[in-house]
């Protein structure tokens, strides 16, 4: 064959080549690229083309030796080729013209372009991709043994772990990021749903629970006419039962009870005795998600928490928690702002026993409630006393004046926030 003849083939085969590394390449991108997450999604739907990849991937050290192993050989291959080629069209090898074509080629056509590509739509390129890499795989096996033989005694030289897991579970916070980023595919209110879970475990009850001057509920040592009449008009479904204080507790009322004792003509405090739930107790500091659980297999829906010293703080239902997931399940106006109340300054009336959770939710602001629980609490841990008159204080960038102080407490007081102002880089010199 005189080399007239052969130049039409070599440019073919060299055409074919780049073709062969841009397979390479792509397949080498698209694989990485892959959501790991939707991989596992569709192994479990028995999708084939996963299942392949996903047992690729599985030991990605032979994955990527196959890859490279093929993507240099055809690369030293078109190398060789091209150089025939211009040795025998001009004559001489032209070194220099050969290496600056042949590297715009494979630059341009073999990696840039199908690497593009592949990142795009890795799912596109990866499934079908990985029906001849499991081929090459096995027929290239003990080439691909050795190289990587070598090349982990060459990490271990390093001191690096081969052998390291491949780990692709998520922390919280990385979940949080994959939760804001699916903005366009969860709906407002359901993303901000998952996001409230994953604050569960952040959250303990001492955060949320109804403080104990709060409370209602019934004593046992009122007269019964009046424990009637409160029972007829409480709005609640469970009610705290004590003696004198919520310290002496004896139980819980559930108002589905009280359909047996009217039915009575002579209720006494025996008869609501004997329908009471017992008290149940928790720590302060049990964490939301834990509650949670604690409720579901306590069977319980009202819990009294206790602090370290077993003085009862507050209460806390199973509705509390829901809500710090779903949010406020009242559609009321005037009850979801009941602690809070705009002015027509642009500043807030805010009651003193208002949680600064409660606060920073509404107004979207960010109080610290690492210490405080309340905005009294707050107030009181900055000014390190009790004020007896109004005064006004700054935390940041937020403001607060002491509107009316009552019993050692804060009742009212007016808040707003003034934003840190940027620096003014034009007066710098």
């Amino acid at each position: 064959m005189d080399a007239d003849s052969t130049v039409p083939f070599l440019t073919g085969l060299l055409i074919f080549l780049v073709f062969a590394s841009a397979y390479f390449s792509s397949s080498e991108t698209s694989m990485m690229s892959l959501n790991r997450y939707r991989l596992k999604h569709l192994v479990r739907q028995k999708h084939h083309g996963a299942m392949r990849v996903s047992r690729l991937l599985e030991a990605p050290d032979k994955l990527l030796g196959v890859i490279l192993i093929g993507n240099n050989f055809v690369n030293l291959l078109s190398a060789s080729i091209a150089t025939s080629i211009a040795i025998q069209v001009f004559g001489n090898p032209e070194t220099v013209l050969t290496t600056v074509v042949l590297t715009l080629v494979i630059l341009i056509f073999a990696e840039i372009t199908p690497k593009t590509i592949a990142a795009l739509h890795p799912e596109r390129i990866a499934y079908p991709s990985s029906l001849l890499l499991v081929v090459l795989l096995k027929v290239l096996y003990p080439l691909v043994w050795m190289a990587n033989r070598v090349s982990h005694l060459l990490i271990r030289a390093f001191g690096i772990n081969s052998v390291a897991g491949n780990d692709h579970q998520l922390s919280p916070e990385e979940l949080r990021t994959v939760v804001h980023e699916s903005a366009q595919m969860i709906p407002a209110q359901g993303q901000g749903m998952l996001l409230n879970v994953l604050d569960l475990e952040k959250v303990t009850v001492n955060d949320i629970l109804v403080p104990r001057s709060e409370i209602t509920g019934i004593d046992l040592e009122d007269d019964v006419n009046d424990i009637l009449t409160q029972i007829g008009n409480t709005q609640h479904t469970r009610l705290p039962v004590y003696k004198k204080d919520i310290d002496h507790v004896v139980g819980v009322l559930h108002m589905r009870s009280v359909g047996k004792l009217v039915q009575s003509s002579d209720i006494n405090r025996e008869d609501i005795t004997r329908e009471l739930d017992p008290p149940y107790f928790i720590p302060e500091s049990t964490p939301l998600h834990t509650q949670l659980f604690n409720f579901q297999s306590n069977r319980k829906r009202l819990a009294f928490v206790v602090d370290e010293y077993g003085d009862i703080k507050g209460i806390i239902t199973l509705e509390d928690i829901l809500e710090e997931i779903v949010g406020e399940f009242t559609t009321d106006i005037a009850d979801s702002s009941l602690d809070v109340h705009p002015q027509a300054d642009g500043t807030y009336l805010i009651d003193g026993t208002a949680t600064l959770r409660e606060i920073n939710r509404a107004l979207d602001w960010e109080l610290d409630s690492d210490t405080a629980k309340t905005l009294n609490g707050l107030i009181v841990e900055n000014l390190e006393s009790i004020p007896d008159s109004p005064v006004g204080l700054q935390m940041g960038e937020y403001f607060a004046e002491i509107v009316q102080v009552k019993d050692n407490l804060i009742k009212t007081a007016r808040m707003w926030r003034q934003p840190a102002a940027e620096p003014d880089h034009e007066s710098d010199g």
